[in-house]
């Protein structure tokens, strides 16, 4: 899809023929006959979806005259509570601003509500208020991430009254320990895309910063703005970083901790299985001469054999503190 947002500059004064048009071109999974339109008519190259997923920073940040090509990757979460990074284009110049993405960006909505009410100036205002709000919108990211992982804290260590009683048996305690797992896994796995966003944001706000000559300081000094948070930001998830690599081995600590509680109870119920079966394999042999094979009282005296060595082992392991 195609929006075409006119500047207010253009609105007072409109520019004469195609080649002098301007404005913010927001192109939202844009199809291969839009890319070549606004191509054709902007005379600029407008990147497809695999050059904007290219690593190398020669082919993320670069300059043609004063037009700018930026890219980055974009962790965004969608409704299913996933992130799936997708690639976010800006060729950013004095007179136009056009941004590519391929999917709905809680940031540009917002942004898109502000160009609805008041049209913006120009290039520079749309791009930094972009900026802006992206940054906002990976701090927010962050905060959920750091409330998920708290949770998980919580779950894990059982401080809550929600968690305490719940868990009563073996299973239980597995199925959270379990579900912990997966949570901080799910979290590790969301902040490494988050990060790859944060830098990808720096490295945009750095290099527009020193490469466009023709912004004005103002909107340089909200990029400087922007570009501090993000540093604050990127501090925050080695923040959470650390903190998902410790529940990580809290978690794998207790699962550790209840296999050899298994271990444990299966050790004990064979150790004290053998004694019984012990005596019960003697008596049942089948030899003419034993002296208790005529006793009047020798099924009774087997089975209180049996029933002694059962008990003795469970009240030595109860008196150790094994059961």
């Amino acid at each position: 899809m195609l929006a075409h947002h006119v500047f207010a500059s253009d609105i007072a004064q409109p520019p004469q023929g195609s080649a002098g048009a301007t404005g913010w071109i927001d192109l939202f999974d844009p199809t291969t006959q839009e890319l070549e339109y606004v191509a054709r008519v902007f005379r600029i190259q407008v990147p497809s979806r695999e050059a904007l997923q290219e690593i190398e920073t020669s082919s993320r940040l670069r300059a043609d005259g004063e037009v700018l090509y930026l890219s980055m990757p974009l962790a965004e979460r969608d409704p299913g509570q996933k992130f799936s990074p997708v690639p976010l284009g800006f060729i950013l110049s004095p007179a136009m601003l056009i941004s590519v993405r391929y999917r709905a960006v809680r940031a540009f909505e917002t942004v898109l509500g502000q160009v609805g009410e008041h049209p913006p100036p120009g290039s520079a205002e749309v791009f930094t208020a972009l900026i802006e709000a992206l940054v906002d919108s990976s701090a927010d990211l962050l905060e959920q991430l750091a409330t998920d992982l708290a949770t998980v804290s919580v779950r894990t260590f059982g401080h809550t009254p929600h968690v305490g009683p719940a868990v009563r048996g073996r299973a239980t305690v597995s199925q959270v320990l379990r579900e912990g797992l997966h949570a901080v896994g799910s979290a590790g796995d969301h902040l490494s895309r988050v990060r790859e966003s944060v830098l990808g944001l720096q490295r945009i706000t750095r290099y527009v910063e020193e490469t466009a000559d023709w912004m004005s300081e103002q909107y340089k000094a909200r990029l400087a703005r922007a570009r501090q948070d993000l540093a604050s930001l990127v501090d925050f998830e080695s923040h959470l970083s650390g903190k998902t690599q410790f529940l990580l081995d809290a978690v794998l600590g207790f699962i550790n901790t209840e296999q050899n509680d298994i271990f444990k109870v299966l050790t004990i119920v064979s150790v004290v299985g053998i004694p019984p079966t012990l005596i019960a394999s003697i008596y049942g042999m089948n030899f003419r001469h034993m002296p208790e094979l005529n006793w009047p009282w020798g099924y009774a005296y087997g089975l209180a054999l049996i029933a002694l060595s059962t008990l003795l082992p469970i009240v030595w392991f109860k008196r150790r503190g094994w059961w």
